[in-house]
């Protein structure tokens, strides 16, 4: 019996697929533009639905596919022979950084006299990482290097005015030579990891004022980056160095790249081990106080992986509740269906928690950039209190997304097999969950402002809702009690970071929203999955306010 073409073809005919993502403005999320306007940034909503509607384009999916596909390789010598220790990239992440680094979400907060400034960057850099996440780690570094670097003064006059440009200038060249800089960090040794006391890298005074490093760092990103801050032992102690890849003659400055690290995720990204053999660097900072000096970059790093984590936990919630509104099973489409429901609202709740939590931090970060002791108090804990909390739900919120695609989701062309691979480097990155937690118990024996500025942020809603004000009772209790703090580290922690998100949600989101979050979260009446929302909670509602326009 002979096959006709077109009956060969008609079981081929695609049925029942959502349409691409493609065309929407990904700053559409009324939990982020809210929480701007509350932050003091509504002067930037403009500028952030204009990059959103970027980010919902075509073109730059690409380039985040291409960014990730053909992945950075390493270029240790040149033709002749010579060392060169270069990493090339492919063009879409130069596309990427360019458009990150022109949208100010590198250093350009800096100069910006604006109130909000920082808080306009948070949301920026929320909207952008949901097209491509790797690429913000040069980004977030440039940022977070300028406080610290002002440690220097003389260094910071020289270098801040290019840290903080809008022109994205990559290529080895002296640096004062460029239109703009980037910026790395180097901490971290093979024997000691985040116990960076335990470093062996040595630098010794030169008699011009300047010190030769020597040693081995065993994860140091973005090696393309034109300045880094180091850590390593001088005569006085563990102390900062700014080290430039090229040196202000226009030689290079010794930084061998030994080898770049082989990554679950993150694959755009470049991630080395350099060696210093007679590195020449400057002192930032003074002898033996380098951890208190970078722990400056370290806290702003630490404030974007709330960020990035609370972006990819958006931007996995979009897909999934666009693919279920488009798929059609069992007489109609997923997204009606009282379970698959059940699992969008619980996954929009965990993000908008996320949210309004990043963007209060970024807040905090600038009013006490302008002198606000009591959000400087604030910043202080609720920044290591978030970082743990936010970045360990990525993952789990990432992973429900992409099950309610089924296998859709599980093929690379979707992008969430990459949001899912990316979902647990922030979670490690400066700093895993034991060492924030150990830093929350740091701040609260030392500076007890810090737990005070907490409570008054969580007290600003009491008595709006019960279930809020019992868990605050008994977070008060667990601190109190003081019993095997470091072994219970973690439990507190969680509890602080669920009833400061609990505050905000009550004070600022809808009600469905609040009570969802009170419900599930506070009341003790939760499950460990998602989509264990108790009976009355309004998930249409939930559903529909995630839905981008």
């Amino acid at each position: 019996m002979t096959t006709t073409t077109s009956e060969a073809t008609a079981t081929h005919e695609v049925l029942n697929q959502p349409p691409p993502l493609v065309g929407h403005d990904v700053a559409a999320d009324p939990a982020l533009l809210a929480a701007v306007g509350r932050e003091g940034a509504g002067w930037a909503v403009a500028d952030v639905h204009r990059l959103g509607r970027l980010a919902g384009g075509a073109e730059p999916q690409r380039w985040a596919d291409e960014a990730n596909r053909f992945e950075p390789r390493l270029l240790t010598h040149d033709r002749y022979g010579h060392r060169v220790d270069e990493v090339d990239f492919h063009p879409s992440w130069h596309r990427l950084m360019d458009v990150a680094v022109a949208e100010g979400l590198a250093g350009a907060p800096w100069v910006d006299p604006r109130p909000g400034a920082h808080v306009a960057r948070a949301a920026g850099l929320y909207v952008w990482s949901q097209v491509e996440a790797g690429h913000s780690c040069p980004v977030s570094m440039t940022y977070a290097v300028v406080p610290a670097l002002r440690n220097a003064p003389e260094l910071a006059a020289a270098y801040e005015p290019l840290l903080t440009s809008r022109v994205y200038d990559p290529g080895l060249r002296a640096p004062l030579g460029k239109r703009g800089l980037l910026a790395g960090m180097g901490m971290t040794e093979k024997q000691g990891g985040s116990d960076v006391r335990a470093n062996t890298t040595s630098a010794v005074p030169a008699v011009d004022g300047t010190y030769r490093l020597r040693g081995h760092k065993w994860f140091t990103s973005a090696p393309m980056c034109d300045l880094f801050l180091v850590l390593a032992q001088a005569p006085d102690g563990l102390s900062c160095f700014l080290v430039p890849r090229v040196l202000p003659d226009g030689t290079r400055n010794t930084f061998r790249i030994q080898r770049l690290k082989d990554k679950l995720g993150n694959r755009s990204n470049a991630s080395s081990e350099p060696e210093f053999d007679g590195t020449v660097a400057w002192l930032v900072g003074e002898e033996g106080h380098g951890v208190r000096t970078i722990i400056e970059m370290v806290a702003m790093t630490r404030l974007d992986c709330v960020v990035g984590s609370a972006s990819g936990m958006r931007g996995a919630l979009v897909q999934a509740v666009h693919h279920a509104r488009h798929r059609h099973a069992f007489g109609g489409p997923l997204a009606d269906k009282p379970l698959m429901r059940n699992v969008l609202a619980d996954l929009a709740v965990e993000s908008e928690a996320a949210t309004v939590l990043a963007v209060r931090l970024a807040g905090a970060v600038d009013r006490a950039m302008r002198g606000d002791a009591a959000e400087q108090a604030f910043r202080r804990l609720a920044i290591a209190v978030g970082k743990y909390w936010v970045c360990k739900r990525q993952p789990a919120v990432v992973g429900e997304a992409l099950e309610c695609l089924g296998g859709n989701g599980y093929v690379e062309e979707s992008g969430l097999p990459r949001l899912y691979r990316d979902a647990p480097l922030n979670s490690i990155w400066e700093g895993s969950g034991n060492v924030q937690a150990l830093d929350v118990l740091r701040a609260l024996r030392r500076e007890p402002d810090s737990l005070a500025a907490f409570f008054a942020e969580v007290d600003a809603a009491a008595g709006a809702d019960r279930r809020l004000d019992e868990a605050a009772a008994r977070l008060r209790d667990m601190l109190a009690a003081r019993q095997d703090p470091e072994g219970q580290a973690r439990r507190v922690v969680e509890r602080m970071a669920l009833v400061l998100q609990g505050s905000l949600l009550v004070r600022h989101a809808p009600e469905p929203v609040a009570d969802a979050f009170c419900t599930s979260r506070l009341a003790g009446d939760s499950c460990l999955a998602f989509g264990t929302l108790p009976s009355g909670v309004h998930t249409a509602a939930l559903v529909e306010r995630a839905v981008p326009a």
